[in-house]
C-alpha cells in the first residue's frame, strides 16, 4: 500500500491539497488555478492523471477556482460537496452547471461516511466559519489487516472555533492537519480594518496560534501514546502570523503527549513536503474512534462570499 499527503498551497490566496492512496488521488479543494495546479502538482513528481476526485471544504472564493472547476469537467473528475456548496456556486459559476450535466457531481452531507475508493472512508464534520457550510474531514483508510484503520489523517483549513465534535473526530488521527492563522497580538496590532479584526478574531473566524495549540493538544489527548505522529499547520496569515511563532506554538502543544511528533508549516507560494501514510508498529495503540452524532442543525441561505483578506 502506498499513500502520501501534501499541501499543494494553503493561505489567503489559494488552497489545495492531494491525498493519494494506491494510485487514487483526491483533491482537498480547488484553489488554485489550472496552470498553477500543475506546477504543484509537478513539483511533486504528480500531474492530473494522479487525480481522479476533488472534495469541497466550503466557498470562500481562495477555496475554488472557475477555470479549475472547468478542468474538472473537461478530465471528467468528479466533485463532492454539500448541496448547499453547489447551490451557492451555481450563481457564481457556469462550471458547476456544466458539472451537473456531466453527472460529476457527488453530494455529501455532515457525518454521512463517503466511500471514495476501496479502504478509502471520508467523514466530513460540520466547523464554525462565516460560510457556512463549512467542513473538516477526516480520511481513514483500511487495509484488511487489523481491526482499525491502517492510517487516518484529519484535515481543518478553516475555523472560528474547535468543539468537542472535532475533538472526538479527530482522536487517533495518524496526520493532523489545522489551522494555525494568526497570533492575536500581530492581528490586534495591524492595520486592518476594525471590522476585519472582529471577523477574524471570532468564534466564526479564523484560529489563533494559541487556539489551535488547545485544539491541537485536546485531539492528542483523546488519541492513543504518539498520536498525532505529524502535525500539519495550515492557512498561515502572510500579514499576521509567522511561521516560527506557529511552529513554536503547535510543538509546544504535542511537547507531553507525542513529542516525536513531526511539524510541518504549509505555505502559500510552493508546496509543502510530502508525509508517506502507512500502517506503523504502534497503530493498534490508537483510541478507536466511532461517529459521535450531533445536533442537526438547518442550513441558512448562506450567500458566497469571495476570500476576505487575511482569510
Amino acid at each position: 500500500m502506498t499513500a502520501r499527503f501534501t499541501v499543494l498551497a494553503s493561505g489567503s490566496c489559494g488552497n489545495a491539497s492531494l491525498l493519494e492512496v494506491n494510485g487514487f488521488g483526491v483533491l482537498i479543494d480547488v484553489g488554485l488555478n489550472p496552470r498553477e495546479l500543475d506546477s504543484r502538482l509537478a513539483a511533486i513528481g504528480a500531474s492530473w492523471d494522479n487525480v481522479h476526485a476533488a472534495i469541497l471544504t466550503h466557498t470562500h472564493g481562495d477555496h475554488w477556482k472557475a477555470r479549475t472547476l472547468s478542468a474538472l469537467r473537461t478530465r471528467r473528475i468528479p466533485m463532492y460537496a454539500h448541496a448547499n456548496h453547489f447551490e451557492q456556486l451555481e450563481g457564481a459559476a457556469v462550471s458547476v452547471t456544466s458539472l451537473g450535466k456531466a453527472n460529476l457531481t457527488r453530494e455529501f452531507g455532515a457525518e454521512a461516511i463517503l466511500d471514495l475508493a476501496p479502504g478509502l472512508t471520508c467523514r466530513p464534520v460540520w466547523v464554525s466559519h462565516d460560510c457556512d457550510p463549512t467542513f473538516a474531514f477526516r480520511f481513514d483508510f483500511h487495509d484488511g489487516n487489523g481491526n482499525g484503520p491502517a492510517w487516518s489523517l484529519g484535515y481543518a483549513a478553516d475555523l472560528g472555533c474547535g468543539s468537542e465534535e472535532l475533538v472526538d473526530a479527530f482522536a487517533g488521527v495518524e496526520v493532523l492537519a489545522i489551522e494555525y492563522n494568526h497570533d492575536v497580538a500581530m492581528e490586534r496590532a495591524s492595520r486592518r480594518p476594525a471590522f476585519l479584526v472582529q471577523r477574524v478574531l471570532g468564534d466564526t473566524g479564523h484560529l489563533s496560534n494559541r487556539q489551535a495549540a488547545e485544539l491541537t493538544r485536546s485531539i492528542a489527548a483523546r488519541s492513543g501514546p504518539a498520536f498525532p505522529m505529524h502535525l500539519v499547520q495550515l492557512h498561515l496569515s502572510q500579514e499576521c502570523n509567522h511561521p516560527m511563532l506557529a511552529e513554536r506554538a503547535g510543538r509546544h502543544a504535542l511537547a507531553d503527549l507525542s513529542p516525536a511528533a513531526a511539524v510541518t508549516t504549509a505555505r502559500q507560494e510552493a508546496p509543502a513536503r510530502s508525509i508517506s501514510l502507512g500502517r506503523h508498529a504502534h497503530s493498534a495503540r490508537r483510541t478507536e474512534v466511532r461517529p459521535v452524532p450531533i445536533a442537526t442543525r438547518e442550513l441558512g441561505s448562506a450567500s458566497l462570499r469571495p476570500s476576505l483578506p487575511g482569510f
